[in-house]
């Protein structure tokens, strides 16, 4: 017998995560969007059943997994239309990196809550002048010679769910005392800190989790704030951003399916000319060559996972940048193949596809372009030489 590509235990959190996702659907995700608030009643069930914190330790109230499992759950409720954003950014980044990288006291206040849903964590890494360019990052935090606390300034952007958030990882940088050079540093700011501020972003897209421009303003932390060794920062941002772009790989395969299997519906049933819409080549060929594309970026995404759980950091590095390459243009084809299915009907909202043209987009551009993978790939995988 040939290797299983998932487990069984896998295929079945596939289904249970399948029927949660199904009980609430689009409908649910478009009518919070209307309403301008949370799919607080998602999460907390997610929670409640154990899916929030399926990647987390068992010992602090996790389910023992990884981000195999993470990935099951958000790609099964992007596929049933209800997906949730801060999967990626609460369990998958802020939470790794405190189980990874966490004292003692960190991840027993953070991590149950994470696993719960009770808490939430917000990252933030983008500032306004350094998106790709993350080594451009001027959020600095210094010490207090009379306290030991840090004082944190700078502002970052596009910041996801921070109004649903108790807390944001910050990246931030401290000056190295041997060399004066500022290095990377992971640090845990309450929402609710003196000198905190956040401003909503105006956005064309519409999604349940907003996003906020952040500026802080001598924000003062506990030197506790800190997460992890401050001469490890690199080694603990990759620590979170690999899992970010296989959740996002997630997030697309999930939303690319969802988009494909409404398309596949309307071409069974739509009939012109005696004859279901379907049963033309024109219109099966396209839809078949997007659920290829879909299951093929799956793969990769299969294979990020399972080295990144593995403890394999480097391998796990290149396999989670070109799964979430591979991810991101199956799902803005898929998407734009469901549309075009549709016709006139693809851009009503009865059929709740066209907002998934603008949303099929982020999954190109965040959390980093397909252009800065495909630099990654040339230089590191083909070792070519860099343009910049």
């Amino acid at each position: 017998m040939p290797p299983q590509i998932e487990s069984d235990e896998h295929k079945a959190l596939r289904a249970a995560v399948a029927t949660l996702g199904a009980k609430y659907g689009r409908d649910y995700i478009t009518r919070t969007i209307t309403e301008g608030r949370h799919p607080t009643e998602l999460w907390q069930e997610a929670g409640k059943l154990g899916y929030l914190g399926v990647n987390l330790p068992e010992g602090y109230g996790g389910g023992g997994g990884g981000i195999t499992e993470l990935s099951i759950v958000l790609e099964e409720l992007g596929a049933a239309g209800s997906p949730l954003l801060m999967l990626v950014v609460s369990p998958a980044i802020c939470g790794t990196v405190i189980a990874r990288f966490g004292t003692e006291h960190q991840k027993r206040a953070w991590l149950p809550g994470l696993s719960d849903g009770s808490l939430l964590m917000a990252f933030g890494i983008t500032e306004p002048d350094a998106g790709s360019n993350s080594h451009r990052i001027t959020t600095t935090a210094r010490r207090d010679p009379d306290t030991g606390d840090w004082l944190l300034t700078g502002r970052k952007v596009f910041i996801s769910g921070v109004d649903m958030a108790d807390a944001v990882l910050i990246v931030g940088r401290t000056e190295d005392a041997r060399t004066g050079r500022l290095k990377p540093c992971l640090f845990i700011v309450p929402t609710d800190a003196e000198g905190f501020h956040k401003r909503p972003i105006d956005m064309e897209l519409q999604a349940a989790e907003k996003q906020f421009e952040l500026t802080l303003d001598d924000v003062r932390l506990p030197a506790d704030a800190l997460v992890g060794d401050e001469d490890a920062g690199l080694l603990q941002l990759f620590a979170g951003l690999n899992p970010e772009r296989i959740m996002t790989a997630a997030f697309a395969i999930g939303m690319g399916r969802h988009a494909l299997s409404k398309a596949i519906e309307y071409a069974r049933d739509r009939t012109v000319w005696k004859t279901p819409i379907g049963a033309h080549q024109a219109i099966a060929h396209p839809l078949a060559q997007a659920h290829i594309d879909l299951e093929l970026a799956r793969l990769m995404m299969q294979k990020a996972a399972q080295l990144y759980d593995a403890g394999d950091d480097v391998g796990a590095g290149e396999a989670a940048n070109m799964a979430k390459y591979a991810a991101g243009e199956a799902c803005v084809r898929a998407v734009d193949q469901a549309v075009h299915t549709l016709g006139g009907n693809g851009l009503t909202r009865e059929f709740g596809l066209a907002s998934l043209i603008t949303a099929a987009r982020v999954a190109r551009i965040a959390p980093v372009s397909r252009e800065m993978i495909l630099n990654y790939v040339s230089h590191q995988t083909l070792g070519l030489p860099k343009s910049y």
